[in-house]
């Protein structure tokens, strides 16, 4: 019973278990590396979309503190300063920074805490001045604006003082006014000159302030106004986006790797043959009409030879001219054979006699070692002589 051989199907159930096994690895494997791939793409996706927020979109508010001085060199018992008050704001973030992009228009305002005072309501209208300047404390851009107190009445003043006592008691309200002057509409930053910095000027020597902010907003118009006032719907087209064009890229990159390109190359190389076969043709072509007069040559020294019209010549001279014509015939021989298309089939006879003429073996007789010396030909030697066959 130990011995029994494994039933059938066992030994089936065996395969079907390895190889389900090795399928099912295959597919973890290549799920996981898909899954790896999507997350790899969305996150370059994500990454390129914020790099290009970033860059593309400028500041969009800019709120600086502005802190006022004047001189103190004059008759303290006067209620007037001695001048006016002045600040220096700086359009820089930590000393490095612009605030301002160039072409991009800002709404620049300067926003005034006033308290309802006797002395501020008895001001009336008072000018406060902007200079913007460039690197050396150049000035570049200046804009004016007047400015007053709401006016309130009397009775308005003891009815919200009636209203809000228990709010102003425990100071959670205060009797004051937030005064919002505008002072450049539109202002757009020059990319030959930059702007560093304004200074701020308040044209009265009596007014009293709690504080003063410059704030700084952009205008958005076009991609910017979307990306601005629809900033979740254009992060999700963005990043899809990227992810469909980085995906293509992907797939382009692992159909070249895996299948060996869209278009095989297979193409390329027949037509580079082509090429090459008709240039080969051209220049054997070429060749045999060059050796056109050779061969006629040739044949009419082969037929004067038959006829016996001219006995001086020596023994093997025939042999030595077909023995020189054979090195430069090989290779024509090789050229039409790998060119069977390059003649025409219509060779005359005397392309038939240059041919066989070459294919021949030398005809000298082999002579004695003791004639070798004599001048006159031995009389049982017999001269052997090539015959053409014609067409």
């Amino acid at each position: 019973m130990v011995n029994d051989p494994p039933v059938p199907a066992m030994l089936w159930a065996q395969e079907v278990g390895h190889v389900l096994a090795g399928r099912a690895r295959k597919l973890l494997l290549q799920f996981g590396v898909f899954f790896c791939t999507i997350l790899l793409l969305l996150w370059v996706s994500v990454f390129l979309y914020g790099s290009f927020y970033y860059s593309y979109m400028p500041t969009v508010s800019h709120l600086s503190p502005v802190h006022f001085y004047y001189r103190t060199d004059c008759d303290p018992s006067t209620s007037l300063l001695c001048s006016f008050p002045v600040a220096n704001v700086s359009l820089a973030k930590s000393g490095r920074d612009r605030v301002l992009m160039y072409g991009q228009p800002y709404r620049v305002t300067l926003e005034l805490e006033l308290p309802e005072s006797p002395v501020n309501q008895g001001l009336g209208m008072f000018l406060v001045t902007i200079s913007c300047y460039t690197r050396g404390g150049r000035i570049i851009s200046t804009s004016s604006r007047s400015v007053m107190l709401h006016y309130r009445s009397d009775l308005l003043q003891m009815i919200d003082t009636l209203v809000f006592s228990s709010l102003l008691l425990f100071g959670f309200a205060e009797q004051k006014q937030l005064l919002e002057v505008e002072l450049y509409p539109e202002y757009r930053e020059n990319s030959y000159v930059p702007t560093t910095g304004a200074f701020i000027e308040v044209h009265s020597k009596r007014i009293q302030l709690y504080g003063a902010y410059l704030r700084i907003h952009a205008h958005f118009s076009g991609l910017r106004y979307l990306l601005y006032n629809f900033p979740m719907t254009c992060a999700f087209v963005g990043v899809a986006s990227n992810f469909t064009f980085l995906s293509v890229i992907v797939l382009f990159s692992y159909m070249q790797w895996v299948w060996g390109g869209i278009w095989p190359r297979h193409r390329f190389a027949l037509q580079v043959n082509i090429k090459k076969r008709d240039g080969s043709r051209k220049e054997v072509q070429g060749r045999i009409s060059a050796r056109q007069p050779g061969q006629e040559e040739s044949t009419q020294l082969s037929d004067i030879t038959e006829d016996g019209e001219s006995p001086e010549d020596p023994p093997g001279t025939e042999g030595q001219l077909s023995e020189e014509e054979k090195p430069d015939q090989q290779p024509l021989s090789g050229e039409e054979e790998l060119e069977p298309e390059a003649s025409d089939g219509s060779g005359s006879w005397e392309d038939a006699a240059l041919l066989t003429e070459a294919n021949l073996p030398a005809s000298a007789p082999a002579l004695a070692p003791e004639t070798l010396g004599s001048s006159e030909p031995s009389g049982g030697s017999v001269r052997q002589h090539p015959t053409c066959s014609s067409s």
